[in-house]
This record gives C-alpha cells, sequence and structure tokens, in this order.
C-alpha cells in the first residue's frame, strides 16, 4: 500500500511539468512599445506581432510582422519563446489599424512576401493570413507569393528589417 502511495504521488509530481498552455495573444494599447525602434506600435499601419518569452508574462511588441520575424531569427535575441502571434489580415477590416481580436499563431499563418504592399516602418512586409485561400487572393492584386511560417526565407525577413546578422542568409526559419 506505502509502495502504491509513492507511485501515485510521483505520478502527480510529474503532471506538474507538463508544458503549460500558451498565454493568449493581448491587445495592442497606447502603452504597446515597438522592441526595435522604441514607438508606439498604434503609430505605424499595417499588421503588428507579439512574442511571449518564458519569463515575462508581457509580451514583446512589433509594429511590424517582417520585425516579429527577425526577433526570432537573430542569435543576439532571447531563445525562450513561448508564443508567437501576428495580425490575421485576412480578417482584419481596417490596414492602418487592425481591429482587435485579428491575432494569430504565426506559426499556422501563410504570409504574402514581395508583394507591392509595404509595412508599417515603409519597409517590405511579410503580410500573415490565416487561410491558404485569402493570401493567394491578396497575391492576384498586389504580386508577391505565398511561404509558410517554416519556409519564412531569413534573407527576405533581415533585408526587410533592417537587420542583420552575420552569416544570417538561410532558406526558412527554425
Amino acid at each position: 500500500m506505502a509502495l502504491l502511495l509513492a507511485v501515485m504521488t510521483l505520478a502527480g509530481c510529474d503532471q506538474g511539468s507538463a508544458p503549460e498552455k500558451p498565454p493568449p495573444p493581448q491587445e495592442v494599447s497606447d502603452q504597446s512599445v515597438a522592441h526595435f525602434c522604441g514607438m508606439l506600435v498604434k503609430e505605424h499601419p499595417g499588421p503588428k506581432g507579439q512574442i511571449f518569452l518564458s519569463d515575462s508574462k508581457d509580451p514583446v511588441w512589433f509594429a511590424s510582422v517582417t520585425q516579429t520575424l527577425s526577433f526570432t531569427m537573430l542569435p543576439e535575441e532571447p531563445k525562450n519563446i513561448v508564443a508567437i502571434y501576428v495580425t490575421d489580415m485576412g480578417r482584419a477590416k481596417n490596414w492602418d489599424q487592425p481591429e482587435p481580436g485579428t491575432w494569430i499563431d504565426a506559426k499556422k499563418a501563410f504570409y504574402v512576401i514581395e508583394s507591392r504592399q509595404r509595412g508599417g516602418m515603409g519597409s517590405n512586409e511579410a503580410i500573415p493570413f490565416g487561410e491558404e485561400g485569402q493570401a493567394k487572393s491578396f497575391v492576384e492584386a498586389n504580386g508577391g507569393r505565398v511561404v509558410t511560417f517554416t519556409e519564412m526565407p531569413e534573407s527576405y525577413v533581415l533585408q526587410a528589417s533592417g537587420s542583420s546578422s552575420d552569416g544570417a542568409a538561410g532558406d526558412g526559419m527554425q
């Protein structure tokens, strides 16, 4: 009986080490400051991003999706990422200020790159969509091509975001 109790106790302890559910996305507020430029996120039009790190309850904010993606690629940035969210532009009705509730898991999005549409910082942008068909329709109207999170060219992201990294010219994200 004591052995059974000990096994059950240990099993109960093991359950506590299960991975936690990632935090839900937060909405942009008047206090949301973009990580790279230090400006308010609301001051920039277009899709935006947020990244949660395991050691913080608050997201790291980004004024563009391309900058969000570059954070994941730059060797000097933290790698304890637990969630990445970007604006689903297929659900947003307002390009300049996407509405609350339009966030999507960045790893599930379809991205249009190399289009004529510019991002919030006036540079090339990786424009996220929750549905592949929406991304393809956007390409028909604005040019570009559709890629997934894992297919995202590192060279496009780092060039578009104005970031650079020694030796960073990979074909896709980790």
